[in-house]
């Protein structure tokens, strides 16, 4: 990379601050140089429902059924045989698949905005 010279584009939009810092931990990486801290932290909780919302999306994307998507993800024993229709764990799933879904259609980049609180 010696002699290569880069660019950044950044729009003064309602994301600058995100692309920015973004931006910053990049010339820092490309340097080698440790590129930072996060801009924000997701919750562990947060971080589990994505990862398990990416899993329903891939399932889902293959073909599985809302019943086998759910067996993969909270356990077979946890479905019940007869009352599948108006389980919790099935409007659960169909949930996390619009999340996945949405996800892949783009709501991923609100992952990097910063949660601002109302006061």
């Amino acid at each position: 990379m010696v002699g290569a010279s880069y660019a950044a584009e950044l729009p003064f939009d309602g994301d600058f601050d995100a692309r920015a810092y973004a931006a910053r931990r990049l010339w820092r990486t490309l340097n080698g140089r440790a590129p930072g801290p996060a801009f924000h932290q997701l919750s562990e909780q947060r971080r589990k429902r994505l990862s398990t919302a990416i899993r329903a999306l891939d399932a889902h994307s293959a073909g599985g059924s809302y019943r086998i998507i759910a067996e993969a993800l909270f356990d077979k024993r946890r479905i019940p045989e007869n009352a599948w229709k108006t389980h919790d764990l099935r409007n659960r799933t169909i949930r996390l698949v619009q999340t996945g879904l949405a996800l892949m259609r783009g709501s991923y980049r609100k992952l990097l905005r910063r949660v601002r609180k109302v006061e």
